[in-house]
């Protein structure tokens, strides 16, 4: 028992990240679905509302119970947000690209494109998360 729980504390965050990660993933495929099959928006729109409510259900989740942040002041809150937010702008770009390349180019199915493209952005953004905007010690109440 000890094992599993010096394994559990050893791994948590990339267990949590793997967990929130997945239900990122559900939020943003269920919305990318909504938009796309139901009310016939084209993938591009799709895609930008479903990055608009995963990234914000990643942050709360992620800064919460994944990475623990601590930070209370609003200055820091705010460099916080900003940092995630960059990081999130950044692998949604590519994220967008590797939709286009699937849809656009290559005229498959836009609902698969979206599950690829996420494989991705949820690998990069543990990446970014953990080394460099939840970092320990890397931001500081001001």
């Amino acid at each position: 028992m000890k094992t599993v729980r010096h394994l559990f504390n050893k791994y948590q965050d990339v267990l949590l990240y793997i967990i929130f990660g997945g239900l990122t993933t559900v939020v943003n495929v269920i919305i990318f679905s909504v938009c796309y099959n139901l009310l016939h928006t084209g993938h591009n729109i799709a895609y930008a509302m479903a990055w608009f409510w995963a990234v914000l259900f990643a942050y709360v989740t992620n800064r919460t119970w994944v990475f623990h942040s601590t930070q209370v002041k609003k200055n820091a809150i705010f460099k916080e947000m900003w940092q995630f937010y960059t990081a999130r702008i950044l692998t949604g770009l590519i994220g967008y690209a590797i939709l286009i390349f699937g849809v656009d180019l290559l005229r498959q199915d836009a609902n698969i494109w979206n599950i690829i493209q996420n494989v991705f952005v949820i690998i990069a953004n543990y990446i970014l998360s953990k080394l460099i905007i939840f970092k320990k010690g890397h931001l500081h109440d001001n």
